[in-house]
Formats: structure tokens, C-alpha cells, sequence
């Protein structure tokens, strides 16, 4: 298994547009991060988690010819924006692209791309083939799925285990039957958002605690917002076996 994290930054934060804090005007590219997604390839199938506003570059600076399906972890914006984008690999492919999401969540897609389901078809609008999934594995082009519910603050988020690897981001809480999913894991990926406390997402210090507990032979943290500090100062605090990733960090599994 192939796994490229095609962002790990996240909306959260003082828009960069605005920012000349030390994290966005650092030289170190690993300070340089997107909206959180990661592309997953196994046995010839390729399929990303998320696609967020910067989907497209995504696809274009990680090179990626090859798209069977999306899965979505939740609604937010900052991960579903990018869907419209698909249409190159619907031309490319000759094919709807299927997607993978909980009921609520499309009725978002279909909310926010209303187009793109509507009964009068627009030449070139994107093709889409919605397959629901709900708190049991599926496939997704000879993947298995396992989702993993956890808390996004009051709402419902899923995090997915597919085979020795487990993504999971904007999490907050986590049930003990859910965290139950991850045991035993190589590779656990969690979002760690910054050191102050949040409402919504874990804190580093949080990650941290959970990361040591499931006690994964690697965990990254993605879904990082600037005010967490400059990658290689946050590296030197972090415990054996436990790091952040960056965009376009492969790894092989």
C-alpha cells in the first residue's frame, strides 16, 4: 500500500492571506500545507479520502493519472469543495466517479452541487455515482473500509481503517468501542490542530495522549494549523514514533 498525503493543513486559524507569521513565511516546505486529504493506492485501485478547495492542485502536484473513487470522512467545506473538479478523471476514465459518503453528507454534496443531480444535464458538469455507507466496512475497488466513528464536536465524523492503516481527522472524542477499530494498527494518522484547546479538534497534547495509548508502531499528525509552530520546532517535543506529516510525504506499507 501507497499512501501520499496530499495536504495536511487545515481552514482553521488566521486566513494565510493575512498571516506573516513565522509558520507562512517559512522556507522549510513542510510548513507549506494544504487542506487535509491523502491518496491511497493498493493493488491497483486509487482511491483519495476527502477533496477539499485544493483538490486539483493536489492532484496535479502529486501527478495522479489514475482516480477510481472518493471517500468522505464528513461535510465541511474544507473537505468536500473540491468535488467539481472530478470531471477530468470522468474524461479521461469514461465513467462516473463513485463516492463514498453517509447519508447527511450527501445530502450536502448533493445541496452544494445541485448541478451536478439536476434533471437537465449541462454539457461537461461533472459525473458522479453517490454510494451511501453508514458504521460498517464496505469496499471500495477491493479496498475494505472499516469507518470509525468519532466526535466533531456534536457531530458525526468518520475515520477509516484499511488494513494496517488508520486516518482519522477532525476528531475531538472517540468512543471506547470505536477506539477498539484502531488497536493494532501500524500506521495511525490524527489530526492534532494546535496547543490551545479547541472545541472541535484534538489539541497536540491530546493526539499526543492518544497516539502513546493505541501505541501504533507510527503515527502522524495531520490537520495542522499554523499556530501549532513550525514543523521542524514541533518534531524536537514529539515522542518516539510519533511525527507530522507533510504534504506530499509518501509512505509504503
Amino acid at each position: 500500500m501507497k499512501i501520499t498525503f496530499l495536504g495536511t493543513g487545515t481552514s482553521q486559524g488566521v486566513p494565510v492571506i493575512a498571516c506573516d507569521c513565522h509558520v507562512c513565511t517559512s522556507a522549510d516546505p513542510r510548513d507549506t500545507r494544504l487542506r487535509s486529504s491523502v491518496l491511497i493506492e493498493w493493488n491497483g485501485s486509487t482511491v483519495v479520502i476527502d477533496c477539499g478547495p485544493d483538490f486539483r492542485y493536489q492532484m496535479l502536484r502529486a501527478g495522479v493519472k489514475k482516480l477510481d473513487a472518493i471517500v468522505f470522512t464528513h461535510e465541511h467545506k474544507d473537505h468536500i469543495a473540491g468535488l467539481d473538479d472530478v470531471r477530468a478523471f470522468n474524461f479521461k476514465h469514461d465513467r462516473e466517479m463513485d463516492v463514498f459518503a453517509a447519508p447527511r453528507v450527501q445530502e450536502a454534496v448533493i445541496r452544494e452541487f445541485a448541478y451536478v443531480f439536476a434533471s437537465i444535464k449541462y454539457p461537461g458538469i461533472p459525473k458522479i455515482n453517490l454510494i451511501e455507507i453508514g458504521n460498517k466496512s464496505f469496499n471500495v475497488h477491493g479496498m475494505e473500509f472499516i469507518p470509525i466513528e468519532v466526535m466533531h464536536y456534536k457531530l458525526p465524523v468518520f475515520g477509516f481503517r484499511i488494513g494496517d492503516f488508520t486516518y482519522i481527522t477532525d476528531m475531538k472524542t472517540i468512543k471506547d468501542e470505536e477506539k477498539e477499530k484502531i488497536r493494532g494498527t501500524k500506521v495511525l494518522v490524527l489530526n492534532a490542530l494546535q496547543r490551545e484547546s479547541h472545541v472541535s479538534h484534538l489539541t497536540l497534547d491530546e493526539a499526543v495522549a492518544l497516539a502513546v495509548e493505541i501505541g501504533a508502531e507510527q503515527t502522524y499528525f495531520t490537520h495542522i494549523s499554523h499556530r501549532l509552530g513550525k514543523h521542524a520546532d514541533v518534531e524536537t517535543e514529539l515522542p518516539s514514533g510519533v511525527d507530522l506529516a507533510y504534504d506530499n510525504m509518501v509512505i509504503n506499507m
